[in-house]
Parts: structure tokens; sequence; C-alpha cells
């Protein structure tokens, strides 16, 4: 069965479309009106070799805010419902990668219980024309629309596009493994028997 969800959203801030396919190749065509989100979203269609398409346009002219927070709000919600069931996934993953200098760490659990911790220090309040505290913005958003527990901390870092590059290349690959099929999996993990 395909994992796939095409999902929507338009308030007066904003107009999403994503599509996503979880067991695609990594191919992406993001277009946010904002060049260094949409490079990040890039990362993690890459590394989650999930087939990513997101269009958004927002109201860029006030801030980035309303766009990025939007984007993941609907992200999350595609991603749960292109999981479906959750039938065979490995639910958990974690995962360190470096980005030069900066090594990050993300933790998952796919468990229908939406939470986020987020333990990043950035050297300044923008990297180009991108303020730093919207990356926590983003993954609050999809950790919440998502139902995924979501644990985010970078070890060290010196240059904030390093640090927040090597947080979305974990997350695309923390998210690869975890809804990951092991055939060896009954239903879904969890003797709850639901997740």
């Amino acid at each position: 069965m395909a994992r796939y969800c095409e999902e929507k959203r338009k308030t007066a801030e904003t107009e999403v479309l994503v599509n996503i396919n979880l067991d695609g190749s990594g191919e992406t065509n993001i277009n946010t009106g904002i060049g260094f989100f949409d490079h990040m979203l890039t990362q993690i269609g890459k590394h989650g070799f999930f087939d990513l398409n997101v269009e958004a346009t927002g109201d860029l002219e006030v801030d980035f805010h309303h766009t990025v927070e939007d984007v993941g709000i609907v992200l999350g919600k595609a991603f749960a419902k292109a999981l479906g069931d959750k039938k065979g996934i490995k639910r958990y993953a974690t995962v360190f990668t470096p980005m030069d200098e900066s090594l990050s760490m993300v933790s998952v659990d796919i468990s229908g219980r939406p939470y986020l911790h987020f333990d990043v220090a950035y050297i300044a309040h923008t990297t180009g024309n991108f303020e730093v505290q919207l990356v926590e913005e983003f993954f609050r958003a999809f950790a919440f629309n998502s139902g995924m527990t979501l644990h985010i901390k970078n070890m060290y870092g010196k240059n904030d596009h390093h640090i927040i590059e090597s947080i979305f290349k974990a997350f695309g690959r923390v998210l690869d493994e975890a809804t990951g099929i092991d055939k060896r999996i009954k239903g879904v993990m969890s003797t709850k028997g639901a997740l």
C-alpha cells in the first residue's frame, strides 16, 4: 500500500500545499519563498528518501513566521496521514549527524503523543535573512500535528547554518529509520496494540 498523502491549508496569512511519498527516492520540489527554508526542507526529503513537494505562499512582508509554522503544520499532518495505521513501522530511531564542525542528535518516537524537546544554542539571531528561532517553531508545528515525540539537541557547533543543516539532515534520516517497515513486527510496535 502506498504511503502517500496530499494535504492543504489556507488561511488569511498563508496557503500551503504538501505532497509526500514516504517510500520515494528523495526527489523534492520546494517553493516557500524563503530560500534558506527551502534548502532545509530539501534536506528532509533527500536524507529521508521521501518524495516531497511543498508549495507555500505567505505574508513574507510581515515576516517568515507564519509561513514556516504553517508548513510545519501541513507537513506534520501529511506525514501522519501517509503513515496510515503505522503497522510494521519501527517507531523509534535516534540519529547523530555531523555538518562540518557541528554535530546534532535527533530522536523520535512515532507514538501518537506529541512532544518537542529542543536544545539548541545559536551563535547569532539570523543566518542570512532567516531568524534562527523559527527552526524550533517549525519542529514544534511538525511534532504536534504528526503526533510525534521529538527530541532535538545540537551537541556543538560554531556556524548557525551548519548547526541548522545538521538538524534537518538528522531529521530526514531519523524519519527514514523510524518509518521503516520491519517484517518481524506484527501489527504495531506497542504492547497496547495501538499507536
